[in-house]
C-alpha cells in the first residue's frame, strides 16, 4: 500500500464526489490511469491511501494524529480487500467533546474504527455491484 503525499495527487482524488460516507467520514476514489504532464500521478499500480483531517473538525493535534493512525491501520488490515485505486479518507464533521472528552481516548479510537469499517464495507459493496448498462448504450452495442 502506498501513501498519497503530493497536492496534485490529493486534488486528483478529491475532484470527484465521495463514493462512501459515514456520519464523520467521506471516502473519495480515483482510478490510477492518466498521466499528468508526461509523468503518472500514481506510478505504482497499488492501493494508494491519503488522509485529510481539517483542523476545523479536529482542533487538537493529538486527536488528528490518533484518527490518522486509525485510518492507516484499518487500511493496512484491509489491504487485500481494497481496490487498486487512489483513496482519500476525509473527516467531514467533529466528534462530540461531550461524548469523547479525552483527545485520544480508547472510546474515540473504537468509534473511529467502527466508522472506517463501515466506510470500507460500503466501498466493497459498491465495487461488487454489477455495472448497469444504459439502454441506449446497449442498443448501440447490439447494432454494431
Amino acid at each position: 500500500m502506498q501513501r498519497i503525499r503530493s497536492r496534485q495527487q490529493f486534488q486528483a482524488v478529491m475532484a470527484g464526489a465521495p463514493v462512501a460516507k459515514t456520519p464523520h467520514f467521506a471516502l473519495h476514489r480515483a482510478l490510477l490511469d492518466g498521466p499528468s504532464d508526461g509523468h503518472p500521478l500514481f506510478p505504482v499500480k497499488d492501493t494508494w491511501i491519503g488522509v485529510l483531517l481539517p483542523k476545523r473538525w479536529a482542533k487538537r493535534a493529538v486527536t488528528r494524529n490518533a484518527i490518522r493512525r486509525q485510518i492507516y491501520e484499518t487500511a493496512r488490515l484491509r489491504a487485500d480487500g481494497l481496490p487498486q485505486a487512489a483513496l482519500v479518507v476525509r473527516l467531514r464533521s467533529t466528534f462530540s467533546r461531550q461524548e469523547f472528552f479525552s483527545a485520544s481516548s480508547d472510546a474515540l479510537k473504537r468509534a473511529v474504527r467502527a466508522e472506517l469499517d463501515q466506510l470500507y464495507s460500503q466501498l466493497a459493496r459498491r465495487a461488487a455491484r454489477p455495472a448497469v448498462v444504459a439502454p441506449a448504450a446497449e442498443a448501440v452495442r447490439a447494432a454494431v
